[in-house]
């Protein structure tokens, strides 16, 4: 990334969530369930499904998802969206081309199913305890769409990374990404003016996502 281009909000305001990827906003969900069920035209997330079991996961029970889309022509690499320590870090495997029926054919392959995908496609999860408390452990998680597996993470666990850091890529194609709240940050979202949805706009990289109040 070229210096200046795509500027850092806030640099010392730690309160400030940065945008983690070039992306247009699809989904904010509340409440989110450990384990949830698909049912005809409903795509809730399962945060247990999203993490493949892992045991942090308990931890993001009744909290907060955010769901943005990368197209094909977004800048593709990943920067983390609070500064925080890197906890821990996995790539999981997963299919290629993944639709759920509730949305019928999909002519653009797997965009009306990102919901859904978060659960079964190929993605790269990284947790990140925030320098801020009342932030404390969230996750990140980045999830290629049709036939992308290609997610590369580059932070380390342990690393200590600054808001707007580099934490990894894409190396092809559209793409999807989340971040995972527990239930009890409290968080005001700003999508520019926006609502998340097929028909939203990128969002710049590293622009204000959300402060905690």
């Amino acid at each position: 990334m070229k210096t200046g281009r795509r500027p850092l909000a806030s640099p010392n305001d730690d309160s400030v969530i940065a945008n983690a990827c070039e992306s247009a906003p699809y989904r904010l969900a509340r409440n989110v369930q450990l384990r949830d069920q698909f049912w005809i035209k409903d795509q809730p997330y399962s945060l247990s499904h999203m993490m493949a079991g892992d045991p942090l996961a308990a931890q993001f029970a009744g909290g907060t998802v955010y769901q943005a889309f990368l197209s094909a022509l977004s800048y593709h690499r990943w920067h983390s969206p609070v500064s925080g320590r890197i906890v821990k870090t996995r790539l999981i495997d997963g299919s290629y081309y993944a639709q759920t029926p509730a949305v019928g054919f999909d002519p653009a392959g797997p965009n009306e199913s990102q919901g859904y995908i978060t659960q079964v496609a190929s993605r790269a999860l990284v947790f990140i305890e925030a320098d801020n408390p009342k932030i404390g452990l969230m996750a990140v998680m980045f999830v290629g769409m049709a036939e992308v597996s290609s997610n590369e993470i580059t932070a380390y666990e342990g690393q200590h990374i600054g808001k707007g850091e580099q934490l990894g890529m894409f190396h092809f194609g559209g793409s999807t990404h989340t971040l995972i709240f527990r239930p009890q940050v409290e968080l005001d979202f700003d999508l520019h003016g926006q609502s998340p949805g097929l028909d939203s706009k990128n969002i710049p990289l590293r622009a204000r996502i959300a402060t905690v109040k």
